[in-house]
């Protein structure tokens, strides 16, 4: 009788937790639940369309997770200090930033957010679930469509378009926030707006950007290491 073994290749593991990346038509057995478990060809996800924002808005700060979300700020296309919550399925309108701006960064979650820079400031943001709080400012000139990653306390902002001064200059650097103050960290290796941010404080990634780039940062809670991907054909 032909087994799993000959046909994948290995045995069929005993996991305490499922595996984070099991690989097509892997089979395991979860020794916690007591499951014998497969992964599907496909997973069957899919983008769904959710309730629209009631303010209509480019270049936003976000917060949160995909069943509890904030977004504030923006472009309308003039600066707007509008923050809206999500729910799952609708957003609703609550209190307003205290300074209206686009391009601001954003970071933490639906009821812990931090919200900052954009629209020439150097302004930072709290957001307890219900109200805005300005608390100290940014250490830059000004800065927007900046990367970041974190939480409302131990936050990290890198890269962004300085305005002014000198006005539109690409900036490489990096700032991070303890919950009441930035502190200048090691600058990025590329110097980039309008990118990507995911990550803690401490473990970070920096994705893309303008100049249009594959360029990916890996930030290591001391510098930025930047990553490379090497293809070869044989």
């Amino acid at each position: 009788m032909t087994d799993y073994k000959s046909i994948k290749g290995q045995k069929v593991q005993n996991f305490t937790t499922d595996p984070e990346n099991p690989v097509v038509d892997q089979v395991w057995y979860n020794e916690t639940s007591g499951d014998l478990k497969i992964r599907k060809t496909s997973l069957g996800s899919a983008w769904a369309t959710g309730g629209d924002l009631n303010t209509a808005r480019s270049s936003l700060g976000g917060a949160g997770t995909q069943t509890a979300s904030l977004a504030f700020g923006g472009g309308t296309p003039t600066a707007t200090a509008t923050t809206e919550l999500w729910n799952g399925s609708s957003w609703t309108e609550v209190n307003d930033l205290n300074t209206a701006r686009d391009g601001l960064g954003g970071t933490g979650i639906a009821t812990a957010a931090l919200g900052f820079g954009g629209s020439s400031q150097t302004l930072t943001e709290t957001w307890n679930g219900t109200n805005w709080t300005e608390v100290n400012d940014m250490n830059n000139s000004g800065a927007q469509n900046m990367g970041a990653s974190g939480t409302n306390t131990a936050a990290l902002a890198f890269g962004g378009v300085q305005v002014p001064p000198p006005s539109g200059l690409i900036i490489a650097s990096t700032q991070s926030w303890n919950g009441t103050n930035w502190t200048n960290e090691n600058d990025l290796n590329t110097a980039r707006d309008q990118l990507d941010g995911t990550g803690s404080q401490t473990a970070a990634l920096a994705i893309g950007g303008n100049p249009v780039t594959t360029a990916t940062e890996e930030w290591d809670g001391t510098g930025f290491i930047t990553r490379t991907i090497t293809t070869t054909t044989e």
